[in-house]
């Protein structure tokens, strides 16, 4: 074992002090000039990185409020009411007329006020002569509106702007290009709401921001530093030089500013913040006489700093050292003892409190790791919802027609078995029992509904795999993607299996189709995307179950997906044979 060298006296902070002192003493008129604009310069760039981080963080909200904002969009044009209304107008009634643009005002409005930053929503129906805002209510078709949204429909950007102002855009098509859809859906944003937003940057006195939207240059501004610009766009020529997430000084009428800027290639949009330099030079304005002060004060000090530096500084550090030294050894039983009520004693309360809670934090730290796994096994069980609801309702509907009330209670019953096991919370597991029996009531429950067309063999669990505890939902979401996606468009001869196998020490159950449209490069696609865990991918469900199953046992747990006999896929869930 390498002994570790004691310092030396020569090597100690104190002397170290003293020959700084000494050494400052001949260019501190120099050093006092060069902290003066080090100090400018620093202060400059931690004011212009900030600046550069807010509006970054606000352009990423931004963009995820718009994104948002599309995504209730689109819902939108998928609306049953405003399909009807667009496709079968002549057929409906008045009172149905009635009752679905009733249905469409109100989701215009509901979206709305879903977002401060929506001003108006408009649905331009060119069937029915109307449009419909959530602001002035169903209005006569606004032609020359329509025709502009149908224009900006082909510039392909998130946001459009027209007559200035924000637009978001989304059209129903009537089947081939050159026809004219069915209708649109027009989300106007509110430029007052984004000039507020940008108040939030101007902190401090004459400070401004601007936002530059798309390839028109729709500007917004707020504060009082753009307004002294006489030519905006001069403005945005400057401004252009300005590299995203860059800060640099502009000179506008004789003001120096820092300019920071973050831009959105989502949003194709930029803001720009401005910030007087004289802000950042105010509060050093008189360093520099206070510079010369201290070199005539040094002189008068340095033999008194020595000797109060070597008592009262160097003693208590070098006391100090020795705790951290003992500490590094492992003794976490030291404390360091302190009579002086001056800093050193903080920082040696400080120093015990660090060591008590090293000792406790050894204890909570695998405590820790084990309620973030349980949290995050919550969150991913809680994304599994039943896709089969509206399907299941429409088979009863068809028995009671039938009037086959046998197979209705049969079906009711099975039905309410399945959705008691759905939404269960009392337990993150379940018994490997329990689980099969689930999914073999989805099965039984699927096969009411294909069963001219598919067939399904379900073999018996082993007894050796009852009482396995394996996290909920993860068998019947695999039979569901078979009927769902591979099964479902199969006029006949459909099949699918479940069975059970023991290989080594892995329970494996094995779900596996006929369906003959899933390509090899799409296999290939799902088994990169839960490998990798792709969440934005389609197999969502399935990465899903496989981070449950990984974060429960571990490695080698999980799914595995491969091309089976029947000419499907075959996916085998493993997990380990252990019984509790």
């Amino acid at each position: 074992m390498v002994r570790r060298p004691e310092f030396s006296l020569r090597n100690t902070i104190f002397i170290r002090l003293i020959v700084t002192f000494l050494l400052i003493m001949v260019p501190v008129a120099l050093l006092g000039i060069y902290i003066y604009h080090w100090s400018i310069r620093t202060a400059s760039e931690d004011i212009s990185k900030t600046a550069v981080s807010q509006i970054s963080f606000y352009l990423n909200d931004l963009e995820n409020e718009i994104e948002r904002m599309k995504l209730l969009q689109y819902g939108f044009v998928e609306d049953t009411d405003l399909n009807n209304l667009a496709i079968i107008w002549e057929s409906m009634g008045d009172i149905e007329r009635m009752e679905s643009i009733n249905s469409v005002l109100g989701r215009a409005i509901t979206m709305q006020n879903s977002s401060d930053y929506i001003l108006d929503v408009n649905v331009h129906i060119r069937a029915v002569g109307k449009t419909i805002s959530a602001i002035y209510g169903v209005r006569d078709f606004d032609e020359k509106r329509y025709e502009a949204m149908r224009v900006l429909l082909g510039k392909q950007t998130q946001l459009t702007e027209w007559e200035g102002h924000l637009l978001l855009i989304a059209a129903k098509p009537a089947g081939t290009m050159e026809r004219e859809p069915l209708f649109i859906v027009e989300i106007g944003l509110d430029n007052l709401k984004l000039q507020e937003a940008l108040q939030q940057f101007n902190v401090y006195p004459d400070s401004s921001a601007v936002l530059i939207t798309g390839h028109a240059g729709l500007v917004l501004e707020s504060g009082q530093g753009v307004d002294r610009t006489k030519d905006v766009e001069e403005l945005k020529n400057d401004l252009s030089k300005i590299a995203d997430g860059n800060s640099e000084s502009l000179e506008l009428e004789g003001r120096s500013y820092f300019v920071s800027h973050a831009y959105s290639s989502q949003l194709v949009m930029s803001i720009y913040r401005f910030i007087p330099e004289q802000i950042v030079r105010r509060p050093l304005d008189k360093f520099y006489i206070w510079a010369w002060l201290f070199a005539f004060v040094t002189l008068i000090i340095i033999m008194v700093y020595a000797l109060s530096t070597y008592k009262f500084i160097h003693k208590p550090l070098l006391k100090l050292v020795k705790g951290f030294r003992r500490l590094e050894s492992g003794d976490l039983e030291l404390a360091i003892a302190h009579d002086s009520n001056d800093e050193f004693r903080y920082i040696y309360a400080r120093f015990n409190q660090m060591v008590a809670n090293l000792r406790t934090l050894i204890d909570q730290v695998y405590k820790q790791k084990i309620l973030a796994q349980r949290s995050e096994l919550k969150q991913l069980q809680s994304q599994i919802n039943p896709h089969f609801l509206y399907n299941s309702f429409f088979i009863i509907n068809t028995m009671a027609k039938m009037g086959d009330n046998e197979r209705i209670e049969q079906f009711s019953v099975q039905l309410g078995e399945y959705f008691q096991f759905v939404t269960r919370n009392a337990s993150d597991e379940v018994t490997l029992k329990q689980e099969i029996h689930h999914a073999r009531m989805y099965t039984e429950i699927q096969k009411l509904r294909f069963s001219r067309r598919i067939q399904v063999r379900f073999d018996d669990l082993p007894s050796a795999f009852e009482e396995i505890l394996v996290p909920r939902l993860i068998v019947q979401p695999i039979i569901e993607n078979a009927f769902e996606h591979s099964l479902e468009k199969m006029a006949r001869n459909g099949f699918i299996s479940v069975q059970f196998e023991r290989i080594l020490n892995w329970a494996c159950i094995i779900v596996e189709d006929n369906g003959n449209s899933l390509s090899n490069e799409e296999l290939e696609r799902i088994s990169l995307a839960i490998v990798h865990q792709d969440d934005n991918s389609e197999t969502t469900g399935m990465v899903n179950i496989h981070r449950r199953l990984v974060i429960t046992f571990g490695e080698g747990s999980g799914l595995h997906l491969s091309r089976g006999e029947l000419g499907g896929i075959r996916v085998t869930i493993r997990v380990p044979l252990r019984e509790g």
